[in-house]
């Protein structure tokens, strides 16, 4: 494990009292600082929730692939191992599920998914069905992005 993960582990250990405290100020949905449960998806757009399944989706196909590709096995080791993180963080610490702190697990195991397919660019290769799944995935990864490196942002400048 590197260095940043542990700090951040560390920052969040230190503050989880004082996200917790502030639990019943948060609002459900899909904003950074709110908390994104059953009662925040209902109160999601559409579009976004749409956006949450088509993503869920491309994942959940990667694991036809992981079997032949290392590519693949990034990605989904990255959305499990991510998941079951912010599970157990999530529990330990007992930090609210808020969008943005959902966000920072994305980015942190969703990166070196995203770094594999960019530098081995397999969607560049021959049109296969992992050549299309990993150019959708990409896709899926970099917009992704878009959003929850911004609500990460929110989150840590939030906490800390």
């Amino acid at each position: 494990m590197t260095v940043f993960p542990l700090r951040l582990l560390l920052t969040i250990s230190l503050l989880a009292p004082a996200i917790v405290y502030g639990q019943n100020e948060y609002a459900h949905g899909h904003g950074a600082l709110e908390i994104f449960d059953a009662k925040g998806m209902q109160q999601t757009p559409t579009w976004v929730m749409a956006w949450i399944m088509f993503m869920a989706a491309t994942f959940v196909v990667g694991l036809i692939f992981a079997w032949k590709h290392t590519v693949a096995r990034w990605v989904v080791g990255g959305f499990i191992v991510g998941m079951i993180a912010a599970e157990l963080i999530g529990r330990a610490f007992a930090i609210p599920p808020l969008s943005g702190y959902i966000a920072l697990i994305h980015v942190i195991f969703w990166s070196p998914a995203l770094y594999q397919l960019l530098k081995k660019r397999p969607f560049l290769g021959p049109t296969t069905p992992f050549s299309i799944w990993s150019g959708v995935m990409t896709f899926v990864i970099l917009f992704s992005f878009v959003f929850d490196i911004r609500d990460a942002f929110i989150f840590l400048r939030h906490i800390l």
